[in-house]
């Protein structure tokens, strides 16, 4: 039997497919763990020691996974940035991570030569794939040399919160000293709860940036177990389906967003394709609308599974039989992870009561890169916090209310979001919805909602009129919308976060909220 892990791969079947790169190129084993080294061992020439910290902007694609394991078995930081950023927050990244070499493709040339300049990285750190003018080729280093770099030992991905509300922050953790070599045995459990062992003909489809963590972990624990990753430059729904095809996909993992994509696809495409390879479609990232999840199950089958989850580690499950049982609810903890919903004193809130969500996962432990007093916030004990809000139910299970910073307080009470735009995506004119708080003189916050349309829906007084009708029986009085604007589109980043302060902020210039 084959032992699991990059190298041991490499070394015991080296012809193996690991990568279908975005362009059809199939990637071996042993070409990736030999790119791995090449660059692990050019970062070592370049001086860096564990503990110093490469950032990427690179594209999907097997550039952007060697470079995670060169990292990775040097005891560096790797820091994937968002290639959708403007100069000015990517050279912010830089700075704040303390980057001593930044790798970027030629595909975000401007942005990275600007973000470079701004944040004094130093010419000797510049490495591009392809052509940056002022930027060494990535190509070339290591080369001239053979076998692993030196010194190895395990490093970690550090990756920056989405900056859903104010700057990022970077969730960095502890390096272990581990042998690279090890696949940490948290990595085989996490898997093994989607029945996803090693080898067999197990084939992961990744359709999402892998700057998101769970992209990321999702790609590089497949390689690790001897799966195939077939990688997608971008997200495109009838691609997706082509590939499943063609490449017998098993796995994969994917956001709302991409469910609805799916969705919107004509009968005839949807029809066109074999699915049967299917195995475990896995979402989370975003809250999922019930009608969407309902539509992927009939169609799919129970292989659509649910899991919440953060960079900053913990999570809960939920297969697809639970859910139809517990529609809303994110399950109950994975083996290893511990769920409480507290007070602001710290005890836990009753049963069908909501409150701050806390996770544990084992004795893990993060901090945020630079702000002390967050990574204290996070924290309670053992057990830390995102800022979620939600509840328990008498058998354990989790559901999610809304973030805390989403929280809209109108006349002292507490009205969550989530449960609004959960009914207002499943009117058929509505495309994508968010509803926020914005300032009441005398309520303090009122709610507002700002749509975006299906293709086609006129906006205006009468859609407005439709859709409070539509809400009206559906939640209590005090949680309709006060105004509903309408947007032709709405900010996500292209895992289907919302960056909902870009809609809020505006009405909140010079104030402060009560939350």
């Amino acid at each position: 039997m084959t032992d699991i892990g990059l190298w041991a791969i490499a070394e015991q079947s080296a012809r193996r497919a690991a990568i279908v790169d975005a362009d059809g190129r199939t990637v071996t084993y042993g070409e990736l763990a030999g790119e791995a080294d090449r660059i692990g061992r050019g970062l070592r020439d370049l001086g860096l020691e564990p503990g110093d910290t490469v950032a990427v902007l690179l594209p999907n694609g097997a550039d952007m996974l060697a470079a995670f394991f060169a990292a990775f078995q040097t005891g560096l930081y790797l820091v994937p940035v968002n290639w959708h950023l403007t100069a000015p927050e990517i050279a912010y990244i830089l700075r704040d991570s303390g980057a001593r070499i930044f790798v970027a493709h030629e595909r975000f040339s401007a942005a990275a030569a600007a973000a470079a300049d701004e944040a004094q990285i130093a010419s000797g750190g510049r490495l591009a794939v392809g052509e940056i003018p002022g930027f060494r080729p990535l190509a070339a280093l290591g080369a001239g040399g053979s076998g692993r770099p030196r010194s190895r030992t395990a490093g970690a991905l550090m990756v920056y919160t989405s900056g859903t509300s104010g700057r990022p922050k970077g969730v960095r953790r502890p390096l272990t000293g581990a042998d690279p070599d090890d696949v940490p045995e948290a990595s085989t459990r996490f898997f093994d709860l989607f029945g996803l062992g090693p080898f067999g003909d197990h084939v992961h489809l990744c359709g999402s940036p892998l700057y998101h963590t769970a992209v990321m972990n999702f790609a590089v624990i497949s390689i690790l177990l001897g799966h195939t990753v077939v990688v997608m430059d971008r997200w495109d729904s009838h691609e997706a389906l082509r590939l499943i095809e063609r490449h017998r996909v098993t796995h994969s993992h994917m956001v709302p967003t991409q469910f609805a994509r799916l969705l919107a696809l004509p009968g005839k495409v949807r029809t066109a394709y074999d699915l049967s390879s299917m195995r475990a479609v896995i979402h989370g990232a975003a809250p999922c609308p019930q009608h969407v999840k309902r539509e992927m199950l009939d169609w799919w089958g129970p292989v659509v599974v649910e899991y919440y989850a953060a960079s900053e580690g913990g999570g809960t499950l939920i297969a697809a039989d639970e859910w139809r049982e517990r529609p809303g609810s994110v399950g109950r903890p994975w083996p290893g992870s511990l769920i409480r919903v507290l007070d602001a004193d710290g005890d836990d809130v009753p049963v069908g009561e909501p409150g701050q969500v806390y996770m544990q996962m084992g004795d893990a432990r993060f901090e945020y890169l630079g702000d002390a007093e967050k990574t204290r916030e996070s924290w309670r004990g053992a057990m830390f916090t995102v800022g979620d809000i939600g509840y328990l139910d008498d058998e354990g299970y989790l559901y999610l209310c809304d973030r805390k910073s989403d929280v809209i307080i109108s006349g002292g009470v507490n009205v969550y979001p989530a449960e609004i735009e959960g009914e207002l995506a499943g009117h058929p004119a509505v495309a994508d919805v968010a509803v926020f708080g914005v300032p009441h003189e005398e309520w303090g916050e009122e709610i507002k909602a700002v749509v975006q349309p299906e293709p086609g829906v006129p906006a205006g007084d009468e859609l407005t009129a439709e859709l409070l009708a539509y809400l009206s029986g559906r939640v209590a009085g005090f949680k309709l919308p006060r105004s509903i604007d309408y947007v032709d589109q709405l900010p996500r980043d292209p895992n289907g976060k919302l960056y909902k302060r870009l809609l809020r902020d505006p009405y909140w210039a010079g104030r402060e909220r009560a939350i």
